[in-house]
């Protein structure tokens, strides 16, 4: 797809940056989430990261993040996702208010978008975002995930559990869960 030598790295950015004006430019949704699913798996890619980053598209990402279509959001989580593992990319989000919008993907009935979400939030772990990501609600929305029937959400959850937090923030979670009656409000997602 992109020639070779010197100058394949602007051939590259020229391509993205062409995948994101279609974006920005085109009233078809159906476009729009063929160019979302496109830049969502180049952020996979380091050698896209910086031009990703230079195009903004975090940011699109993140504006993803709240719209109604859901495969909007699915793309813009798996994007966010991929590109949360680089370090400048992750401060973007966590500058942008980014945990509580990935937070909220917590709730969507699409496994994809959760598991992105869970994913994204342990790339997005700092001594700075700790206290934020590993917050009782989100703890407990983990302790349910990792009761679930599906072994992709499930073995996230536990994962995220272990990897993200102490024993003791679980076991309080575990314990305000117990004290709690009525049904939990984030539902788990439908396969």
């Amino acid at each position: 797809m992109w020639r070779s030598g010197s100058s394949g790295g602007s051939d590259r950015f020229e391509y993205l940056q062409t995948l994101v004006t279609e974006f920005q430019d085109t009233d078809s949704d159906e476009a729009k989430e063929q160019v979302l699913a496109n830049l969502a798996n180049f952020a996979y890619d380091p050698k896209n990261v910086e031009y990703l980053r230079e195009l903004q598209v975090t940011d699109l990402f993140l504006d993803m993040l709240t719209e109604e279509n859901e495969n909007f959001v699915e793309f813009g989580m798996g994007g966010l996702c991929n590109l949360s593992m680089d370090p400048e990319s992750r401060d973007v989000v966590l500058q942008s208010d980014g945990i509580r919008l990935v937070t909220n993907c917590l709730s969507s009935q699409r496994e994809e978008t959760v598991l992105s979400a869970i994913t994204t939030l342990m790339n997005l772990l700092t001594p700075t975002s700790h206290p934020q990501i590993t917050d009782p609600a989100i703890l407990q929305c983990m302790l349910r995930f990792s009761l679930s029937e599906s072994p992709r959400l499930r073995n996230l959850a536990t994962v995220f559990l272990q990897d993200s937090c102490s024993e003791e923030q679980v076991a309080q979670a575990q314990q305000q869960m117990e004290g709690q009656q009525t049904a939990v409000g984030i539902p788990l997602p439908k396969d």
